[in-house]
C-alpha cells in the first residue's frame, strides 16, 4: 500500500535523514539555514540549542541593526526560512523534524526585537517563555501545528507559524507581566 503521508515525489528508496550532519547541512545552502548554521545538528534539545544560538545572535548583532533592520532581517529571514524549511523537509523526509531550528532562530528574535531595550534577566525570561510555549503546544500552537503539517510550501509555513504563535504568546505574557 502507497504512503499517503508524502507527496509522491518523496516515494522512493532514500532512507528518512532522523539525525543530520555536517555533510548534510552543506549538501544545499537550504539544509545550512534550515539548521540554524550547526545550531540544529545536536541530538538532545536541538530546538533549545537553536533558540540559544538565535539569543547569542541577537545579542551580537544587536549593538549595530536598527528597528528598522531587525523588521527587514525578521521579514525577510520568514521568507527565506519559508524556503529552506520546506527544502530541508523534503530532503530529510521528515515533515517537521526538530533538527530544523530556522523557526525558533526567527520566532526568538522578533520576541527579542519587541521586548528590547531590557537586559539579561528580562530576555531569559523570554527564552524560558519562549521555550515553554514552543514545547508545550497548546492552543494557538497546537492548532497551527496540525493545521499545517504535510510537505512543500504548507508544511515550510507550518513549521514556522507554531513558533511564530509561541512568540505571541510569549509576547503576551511579558506584556500582561509588565502592565
Amino acid at each position: 500500500m502507497a504512503d499517503l503521508s508524502s507527496p509522491p515525489e518523496l516515494a522512493t528508496t532514500e532512507p528518512v535523514i532522523q539525525h543530520p550532519g555536517l555533510s548534510f547541512m552543506f549538501a544545499h545552502p537550504a539544509h545550512a539555514i534550515a539548521l540554524g548554521f550547526g545550531s540544529g545538528l545536536p541530538r538532545v534539545a536541538p530546538g533549545t540549542v537553536g533558540t540559544l544560538w538565535g539569543w547569542a545572535a541577537f545579542v551580537l548583532l544587536q549593538p549595530w541593526v536598527s528597528d528598522r533592520g531587525w523588521a527587514w532581517i525578521i521579514g525577510l529571514g520568514t521568507l527565506v526560512g519559508w524556503w529552506a524549511c520546506t527544502v530541508t523537509a523534503r530532503h530529510m523526509r521528515i515533515a517537521d523534524s526538530g533538527h530544523i531550528v530556522w523557526d525558533e532562530i526567527i520566532a526568538f528574535w522578533l520576541v527579542l526585537w519587541l521586548v528590547s531595550p531590557t537586559g539579561f534577566w528580562g530576555q531569559l525570561v523570554a527564552f524560558a517563555l519562549f521555550r515553554l510555549f514552543d514545547a508545550v503546544k497548546f492552543g494557538p500552537m497546537a492548532w497551527a501545528d496540525r493545521r499545517f503539517k504535510g510537505f512543500g510550501p504548507q508544511g515550510g509555513f507550518g513549521i514556522l507559524l507554531d513558533d511564530f504563535a509561541a512568540a505571541f504568546c510569549t509576547l503576551l505574557a511579558i506584556a500582561a507581566w509588565r502592565y
